[in-house]
């Protein structure tokens, strides 16, 4: 009697992974090997930006949060300057918030509390692919400011437009922050702007969070930090990419033959995170019902490029601006020039 073969099928992706396997494909095969940062952001990755937002050293989110605290009312004011008064307006929600790459909204609070002193209720729209992400945020935001309505919206801003809802006779306020833009290219910023543009109406406004590039006040060195913390929580940061891999794909990487790397690139002015082969190494990600296994190689000091941090000079965020179709009415900075929060109004 022949003996019994068991066959085994390769395995079927849902909707939310299949998008990670075609990225590490297409990454993971150029060259040089290179991973897009938006797989940072799965549950455990979400957890671990957070916990880098409260270092000492990364001052990108306790900058932006005090010009948010400091300048809330400015923002407001000069958004609404060209409307009826919203205590008055003939709408639930003359002004609707929507923000790209929400997170948990850790700082958006503030500007929120600052538009409920303006008008009775508020609708807020957070767009994320992290669902763990937004179900945080709705509740924190419900339990603490419960004049506002949240609506959240679980979609990959970046390679898709998303849709914001307006309420009748509402105009949008966009809240793209966190210095978000600067983790792409210059082509991918400006269609990310333009695809948002496109959901906008003429009126309509865009709060944009720029991280600013070395100056007279802020040393290459501040920003290296930043991205190199002591504790090690943004090297575990950039090694969750792999073990998202792992989890999601089957694959059998280890993350702690890779080691991180932070470096300053003065002729993109960006910083570049990098994940470094210690070894000589192989990774394999098992085939799909759509795609073939995939064995990896991997010489030592061979780097996965995982992220980019573009840094911003105000020449440069005016530009950009422009070409997507928003012109700029105010910037605010701290007195380091560390970090701009630049408000603008689609034309």
């Amino acid at each position: 009697m022949p003996p019994i073969v068991a066959v085994l099928e390769a395995p079927e992706l849902s909707a939310t992974t299949q998008p990670v396997a075609d990225e590490a494909r297409r990454g993971l095969t150029s060259a040089p090997k290179s991973l897009s940062p938006w797989l940072f952001y799965d549950e455990a990755g979400s957890r671990l930006f957070e916990q880098i937002t409260a270092l000492p050293e990364y001052y990108l989110t306790r900058t932006e949060r005090d010009l948010f605290a400091d300048h809330a009312d400015d923002i407001f004011r000069l958004v609404t300057s060209s409307t009826d008064n919203l205590q008055t307006a003939n709408c639930n929600f003359p002004l609707t918030i929507a923000e790209l790459g929400a997170g948990t909204a850790s700082k958006t609070g503030i500007l929120l509390r600052a538009l409920t002193r303006l008008q009775p209720h508020v609708l807020y729209q957070p767009i994320d692919i992290s669902p763990t992400a937004l179900d945080e945020a709705r509740a924190q935001i419900e339990l603490t400011i419960p004049s506002v309505t949240v609506r959240p919206r679980i979609a990959n801003y970046i390679t898709e437009t998303v849709r914001i809802e307006r309420p009748p006779q509402a105009r949008i306020l966009t809240l793209y922050i966190g210095s978000s833009i600067g983790n792409f290219s210059p082509d991918e910023a400006r269609q990310i702007l333009t695809r948002l543009r496109s959901e906008l109406a003429p009126g309509d406004a865009l709060l944009l969070g720029t991280d600013l590039a070395p100056s007279a006040t802020k040393s290459i060195a501040t920003l290296l930090a930043a991205y190199n913390d002591a504790a090690g929580v943004t090297a575990a940061f950039n090694r969750n990419i792999l073990a998202r891999l792992n989890r999601e794909l089957g694959a059998d990487f280890h993350p702690g033959r890779f080691i991180h790397r932070a470096l300053w690139n003065p002729t993109h002015s960006r910083i570049e995170l990098h994940l470094e082969s210690l070894a000589a190494q192989t990774a394999r990600i098992p085939a799909t019902t759509t795609t073939p296994a995939l064995t990896l190689r991997f010489a030592p000091g061979e780097t996965i490029h995982t992220e980019n941090s573009y840094k911003f000079t105000p020449i440069a965020i005016d530009a950009l601006l422009r070409a997507t179709a928003f012109t700029p009415s105010r910037t605010f900075t701290d007195p380091q020039n560390l970090f701009a929060v630049t408000l603008a109004t689609a034309v």
